[in-house]
């Protein structure tokens, strides 16, 4: 038979346990991401629709955005085109201009190529600022010998500052066959040592398999470090090694684990934008609209299915 003492304990053991459980906040779940689509207009760069073509057919195709070259803005406005025009034109395409293409070479290690690298980035930016874009990407463009990967995230640091003061901040891509700057262990020790709130990084399906760094390591991202993903796919027939950019494919056509590569970005919280950036000869000699369309609906169809 229970004593007196042996109930006051339950009850105290009891009560003392609610007021532990209460007091211990619940964890909030993790928001999931939310994606938008963008064109990156290389896929279609081989038909030369021009700037306009592009946006109309991004806008007609049915994107949210578009990643444009910073070579074809400033042969726009070279044709006596206004940067205020250009903004207009995105504008009234109901499109948002979400991110830059460039090659302005900020991280190479001789000092005054890297000088007239920043002086470029300062001056694109500035253009990419009046055209309402906030993202370039900033490729190891011009590296020629092995990275000091430490002073690359110095350097990486001064350009995140240089952002800051255009407003239009540096997205730090990696090239799966670039022999200096090609895996994804490198681009985030760099923006680790940049020690920074904005780094951001780009990665690509295609890079990220041909530079060796396979998929899993996306799941050790999180939140806005990713905030542009280049969509596309690879063939497992053609050598890892061997592979070049134009043997890209619409995503979900080719070998990589796209519902996982999806997933892993989905779970790491924060906007995802997931542009199409394909460099297909064949494809270039299809109808540019089809071709935009074709990989628009694939995307969704893979997000869709995740």
């Amino acid at each position: 038979m229970s004593t007196r003492r042996d109930i006051l304990k339950s009850i105290g053991l009891g009560a003392g346990a609610a007021i532990l459980t209460s007091a211990i906040p619940a964890t909030p779940p993790k928001a999931k991401s939310e994606f938008r689509f963008c064109l990156n207009t290389s896929t279609i760069m081989g038909q030369k629709p021009g700037l306009k073509g592009y946006l109309d057919i991004a806008a007609r195709a049915g994107y949210d955005g578009v990643e444009l070259w910073i070579r074809d803005l400033e042969e726009f406005i070279a044709q006596g085109n206004t940067a205020a025009s250009l903004k207009k034109l995105i504008s009234d395409a109901g499109l948002t201009f979400e991110n830059a293409i460039g090659f302005a070479p900020w991280m190479v290690d001789d000092d005054a190529k890297r000088k007239v690298g920043m002086e470029q980035m300062e001056k694109e930016m500035n253009l990419l600022a009046s055209l309402g874009c906030t993202r370039v990407a900033a490729p190891a463009a011009g590296v020629t010998a092995p990275l000091d990967l430490f002073k690359a995230g110095e350097r990486y640091k001064a350009l995140l500052d240089l952002g800051r003061k255009t407003g239009v901040m540096p997205q730090l891509e990696f090239w799966g066959a670039f022999p200096y700057f090609h895996h994804l262990g490198q681009v985030l020790m760099v923006a680790a040592v940049a020690n920074d709130k904005d780094a951001r990084i780009l990665p690509d399906v295609y890079h990220l398999f041909r530079g060796g760094s396979g998929y899993e390591g996306l799941k050790m991202l999180n939140g806005n470090l990713v905030e542009i993903f280049h969509m596309n796919d690879f063939v497992s027939s053609i050598p890892r090694e061997k592979q070049e950019d134009k043997d890209r494919v619409y995503p979900g056509d080719g070998a990589a684990p796209m519902k996982q590569i999806l997933t892993d970005l989905k779970n790491m919280g924060g906007p995802k934008v997931l542009s199409l950036e394909l460099f297909n000869q064949t494809y270039w000699k299809e109808d540019a609209f089809q071709v935009a369309k074709t990989g628009l609906d694939k995307m969704k169809a893979l997000v869709k299915s995740i």
